[in-house]
This record gives C-alpha cells, sequence and structure tokens, in this order.
C-alpha cells in the first residue's frame, strides 16, 4: 500500500481537493495523510497568541472569521444536503472545541491542542467527500497512534503496534484518510511534529506499515537544482539517494521537511516528491541509489549564527573541545558547522534562544566572537565518485565571495560554505552558472 501526504496548497480549497480526490481515486489501496487547509494553522496559532496574551476578545474575533470561511468552504465543497449538513456539524463541533478554549488556562498544551484542529477540520471533511462520491473512504485519527518520547523523537515502535490496531478497526477500505503534523506526546497530550512535519508523519506511516513507496505532493515538481525564488533557470532533479535529499532538506530546500528521510531510509522505503498542480510529471525519487555524479545541487539555510571561541589553552590539551561541546548540550542547541585550527574553533548554530548564556559559558575557555545573520550554503552531491577537481570547480566560482567557514569531508554529499545573508543570492547564482553540472 503507498503512503500519499497532500499539503496546505494542495487541499486549500473545494476545488483543490477534488483535484486532490481525482489524483488519489484510481483504484488502488492507499493511505492518505492531509495537512490543515493553507493558512488554517497561522490563523490557529494567532488565536494561540491572543489567549497568551489574555485578550479572548481577539481571539473569538480570529475564531468567528475562521468558523465563516469553513462554513463556505462546506457550502461549495458538497453537492448533497445530508453532506452540507454533515460538514456543517464537523465545523460546528471543531470549533465549539476551540471556543471552549477560550475559557482555559493558557498553557502549551492548550496552544498545541488547538493548533491541533486544522488537521482534524481537512481530514475530517475531506473523508466525507470521498464517501459523497461513491469511494470507500475510512477516517483514521492520528492521535490514536502517533507518538512522540520524552526527548520529542517519533516512537516508531508505538507507531508500528498502533497503527496497525487502528486500520483493523477501521475496517476493509480502499483509501485511509489521517492527519499529518499531530501527535500525542509521552504524557498523552496532543503535541506536533513542528511546522512541516506531515511529510514526516508520511514516512513514518509508510515505515510503520512497511508501504511500497510514500508520496509527497506539494505545489512543486520536485527538488530543483537550486532556490528558484533567488535563481533563475533551475531545473528539476529526476532522482537524489537518501543521503543527499537529508543535506538538501536539512540545509534549507523548504520542498522536504528535514526528518522526513530518515524512516524511509531505514526501510529503504522510496520516496517521490509530485506536484499536485501537474500530476503526470514523475518528480523526484528519493531511493537507495542516487543517479549521475559530481555537485546535484544547492541549498541555503538562513538564520544562521557563528561563534568562534580562541584560547592557547587547545595546544596540546585533551578534554577542550568536550568542554565546549557540553555548553551547547546544556542548552540543548545543536551545531551545524564546526572548524578548527591550532588555538582557535568555529561552528554556528540556528537557534539563539540561549545565545547570551552560550556565549557567557564559553568566556570561560577564551575569547568569544559571534557574527550573525549569516547563511549556509550546502553544496550537495556524490563528491567521492569525482574527487578532483570538486573543489577546485566550488572554490573558483566563488572567488569573489567572501567566506567566512568551510566544511568538507564530513560528508561524501555535502559541501558547505559560511557566508553573510546578505551575499546568499550571489553565492547561490555563481555556484548555479559556474559549478553545477547542466
Amino acid at each position: 500500500m503507498k503512503v500519499l501526504k497532500f499539503g496546505g496548497t494542495s487541499v486549500g480549497s473545494p476545488e483543490n481537493m477534488r483535484a486532490v480526490m481525482g489524483i488519489i481515486a484510481n483504484g488502488e489501496q492507499k493511505l492518505v495523510v492531509l495537512s490543515a487547509m493553507s493558512g488554517t494553522t497561522n490563523s490557529l496559532v494567532e488565536i494561540a497568541n491572543y489567549l497568551h496574551k489574555k485578550n479572548k476578545d481577539g481571539a473569538r474575533l480570529v475564531i468567528s472569521q475562521l468558523e465563516q470561511k469553513y462554513n463556505k468552504v462546506v457550502t461549495e465543497l458538497y453537492k448533497t444536503d445530508e453532506k452540507k449538513e454533515k460538514g456543517k456539524k464537523i465545523i460546528t463541533d471543531i470549533f465549539n472545541t476551540i471556543k471552549s478554549y477560550t475559557a482555559s488556562e493558557f498553557s502549551e498544551v492548550v496552544e498545541n491542542a488547538i493548533v491541533a484542529q486544522g488537521e482534524l477540520i481537512s481530514t475530517a471533511l475531506f473523508t466525507e467527500l470521498m464517501v459523497e462520491n461513491g469511494y470507500k473512504a475510512a477516517y483514521l485519527p492520528a492521535l490514536e497512534f502517533m507518538r512522540i518520547d520524552s526527548d520529542k523523537a517519533a516512537d516508531l515502535f508505538y507507531i508500528r503496534e498502533h497503527i496497525a490496531e487502528v486500520l483493523k478497526n477501521a475496517g476493509e477500505a480502499d483509501y485511509y484518510i489521517t492527519q499529518g503534523f499531530i501527535c500525542r506526546n509521552a504524557n498523552n497530550e496532543i503535541d506536533n511534529l513542528q511546522r512541516g512535519g506531515s511529510d514526516y508523519t508520511a514516512t513514518l506511516i509508510g515505515a510503520a506499515i512497511d508501504s511500497e513507496e510514500v508520496e509527497i505532493w506539494t505545489d512543486i515538481d520536485g527538488f530543483h537544482n537550486n532556490d528558484p525564488r533567488y535563481v533563475e533557470n533551475t531545473r528539476k532533479i529526476d532522482q537524489l539517494s537518501f543521503d543527499e535529499a537529508a543535506e538538501l532538506a536539512y540545509f534549507g530546500a523548504k520542498i522536504l521537511h528535514p526528518q522526513t528521510v530518515l524512516p524511509a531510509k531505514l526501510q529503504n522505503i522510496p520516496v517521490r516528491l509530485k506536484n499536485t498542480m501537474n500530476p503526470s510529471d514523475s518528480g523526484t525519487l528519493i531511493a537507495s541509489q542516487s543517479s549521475g555524479k559530481g555537485i546535484k545541487a544547492v541549498a541555503a539555510k538562513d538564520g544562521i549564527t557563528a561563534i568562534k571561541v580562541r584560547s592557547y589553552r587547545m595546544l596540546n590539551a585533551y578534554g577542550f573541545m568536550k568542554n565546549l561541546f557540553e555548553v551547547f548540550d546544556f542548552f540543548k542547541t545543536s551545531v551545524d558547522m564546526v572548524t578548527t585550527s591550532e588555538v582557535a574553533v568555529s561552528l554556528t548554530i540556528d537557534n539563539t534562544k540561549h545565545l547570551n548564556e552560550i556565549v557567557a559559558e564559553l568566556k570561560e575557555y577564551g575569547e568569544v566572537e559571534v557574527d550573525t545573520n549569516m547563511s549556509i550554503i550546502c553544496i550537495v552531491g556524490d563528491m567521492i565518485a569525482e574527487e578532483k577537481g570538486i573543489a577546485t570547480k566550488i572554490f573558483d566560482a566563488l572567488a569573489h565571495i567572501p567566506i567566512r567557514m568551510i566544511s568538507y569531508g564530513g560528508s561524501r554529499h555535502n559541501i558547505s560554505v559560511l557566508v553573510s545573508t546578505d551575499l546568499k543570492k550571489e553565492t547561490l547564482n555563481a555556484l548555479s552558472k559556474y559549478a553545477l553540472n547542466n
């Protein structure tokens, strides 16, 4: 059975929902993962923010506007009066739940419960649309099988065990419809897999049911070899390895959630990226094998802060690096790039929540310099197969760009450079012109 995931834009209107139904309904059994309709999660976050600020009137206004929007969606989505009434009841019940939280004390648990309602709405409405059109569809409540542990990591053993039970209870169907993004945590509270997490839901489910393939449907026809927002005439990549796709996703390619690839890689389940607006296109296949050699693609990750620690105590000393990284571990802050010299360490982070505390701790070990507003430019491909000339090609292309850091050798699939975000567009275009395979 294939797992198909459709993002918020793909189900963003009644017309788009019907288009998705047309893609799905080809007679082959599928499990379908849906995001919330586009814009909904933003509105739900806005409601939660108002409640956090104790502005209940502001929250109620957004709730009312969103409920009106969905009642209009129901009117346009269904053909029969019976289904229109069923759709309105779904909306009324879910919005009564949202309204009930305005009387609660605000907490992260309340916020997560509010934000989860978007996926619950889209999947309930879509299931009824499938049924109205004569298809044998069943609704699967993700909150009964999707779970993260106390470290907020997906509990694949729990998911595998419980989705089998939920599928059995749902009965025989051709199309199973469930929610992306939402889950329960180790305390059995409603939680989520963070923004973009519906992709991750899809591959977790794919791994849990040993799916033959996972398809991620968005409004883009697959990975491109550069960022089309900044570079003209980019082209789609037909195939990537799991490792190449993971590097691109982590370092800024917005088409895929960074954690998506791992469950599929562990179970060797192919992942295909497809375009809802152009379903006949083959998209990008992510599998154990890549296609082609050398540099495949470039991606950029913004919001990076570089930290340099300089200390002559590093010379011939052991334990120094351990002490530095324990600071980041204590503040639960992950590190992206690392470079070292005899007397200095430079590294990057993308989470600055505890930056001041981290810098204060690092000053115990040496002089500290901080550079903000930086971008990591990630150059991805099968670098080993074409070692000779790879670095020359890249750095010749970037000869006129001031580079703050370089990371090369940690992975056969990635060379990364750190530049000022002001130079990101220029860097991407230089790599596209002089380094990427054509």
